[in-house]
């Protein structure tokens, strides 16, 4: 049995070595780039200054709205207003521009003025550097098909995290285990070092990995949650009978607002999108008591255009137990779920996999035969 024992722990280790060695570097990139994500709105507000002078007033959404349908005419579709608690610009999208057509995610990002009155900054996603960081992190720069990739990749990634702690784990003293010998030769000190970095930040990794697999593979991951008996619900689709109206009269953003609050009072406001100049509903996403998620909360409120009635509403406190979990994932991968804490912990623990995979390649030229000074 003793033998078997031994085996089974040196082909388990043998299989860690495999998967460091060729997925390693991966691990690495992957980190290096959650770490600045962590941060990013702050980092591109730091890149460009003119968005942090605009005070805190509160903003005019019906002037933003106004501003940017006489700005861009050609834009006629729905503009997305992000809704924060910072003092500022306010940050707006447009998905699918048309001088961007035929590009996979490319939407246009705008900031107006405090009061609405005038653009201050336009981009395109991708097209500056926290949202380049963004996509190869997220999609490695390869459209759908890298975040395809890299989500099946990501399943490489868990083996070779719990590969690690199944080689560690120790079958006599646990005091020994855990412990640093110092004044080691270096092929020691690379195996301690390596090993108490993998049990510092291995657990809060391995979250990290697997809710990064989540994301890149929802598809996948819901039909997982389903099998297992978590019910995942789908969005509702929700129509204007008035949408197909040639220029219908369209209710200011402030109207809809209203009529969301009164439909989920006490929620937080988060994002506001608008109707299409054709018509269409508002759709207003809002944060409710026990949503882990402040940035991108999970309650929506469907608004119609054109009469200012609600239309649906979608509060997340009722939603079904695979839904739940899936509304856990993105705060969870990024930090959010525990506030400023999270968000920084996620930041050094992007760093964890460079030490590991440094200390871990060191140690293995060790093992060859190459000179590595230490």
């Amino acid at each position: 049995m003793r033998q078997t024992g031994d085996k089974l722990r040196r082909a388990v280790r043998k299989t860690h070595l495999l998967l460091g060695l060729s997925f390693g570097g991966l691990l690495v990139l992957l980190g290096l780039t959650g770490s600045i994500l962590a941060f990013y709105p702050e980092l591109d507000a730091m890149l460009h200054p003119m968005l942090r002078v605009e005070g805190s007033a509160p903003p005019d959404w019906d002037r933003a709205l106004k501003t940017l349908r006489a700005v861009y005419p050609e834009k006629q579709g729905p503009w997305r207003f992000e809704v924060t608690d910072a003092p500022g610009a306010i940050p707006i999208r447009y998905y699918k521009p048309p001088e961007r057509e035929g590009l996979a995610f490319r939407p246009m990002m705008a900031w107006l003025s405090r009061d609405g009155s005038q653009v201050i900054r336009r981009d395109y996603w991708g097209e500056y550097a926290v949202t380049f960081v963004y996509d190869l992190h997220y999609r490695l720069l390869l459209g759908e098909t890298g975040g395809t990739v890299l989500g099946w990749l990501g399943i490489a990634l868990i083996a070779l995290l719990l590969s690690g702690l199944w080689a560690w784990w120790p079958r006599g003293s646990w005091g020994k285990a855990f412990r640093l010998k110092r004044h080691a030769p270096a092929q020691r000190s690379l195996r301690d070092w390596h090993k108490l970095a993998g049990l510092s930040g291995g657990g809060f990794l391995l979250i990290l990995t697997v809710t990064g697999v989540m994301l890149e593979l929802p598809n996948e991951s819901d039909a997982v949650l389903n099998a297992v008996g978590f019910e995942v619900e789908h969005s509702p689709h929700v129509h204007d009978r008035r949408a197909s109206v040639t220029n219908p009269a369209i209710i200011p953003p402030s109207q809809a607002i209203g009529a969301a609050r009164n439909a989920l009072p006490g929620a937080r406001l988060a994002w506001i999108e608008t109707p299409s100049t054709n018509g269409g509903n508002y759709r207003l996403r809002m944060q409710v008591a026990g949503d882990p998620s402040d940035r991108f909360p999970h309650s929506f409120v469907w608004v119609s255009g054109t009469t200012g009635q609600v239309a649906v509403v979608q509060d997340a406190r009722k939603a079904a137990s695979g839904t739940t979990i899936n509304n856990w994932v993105h705060p969870l991968h990024d930090g959010s779920a525990i506030g400023l804490f999270g968000r920084v912990l996620v930041a050094i623990l992007g760093l964890f996999p460079l030490a590991l995979f440094v200390t871990g390649w060191l140690r293995w030229r060790i093992r060859r035969g190459g000179s590595v000074n230490v």
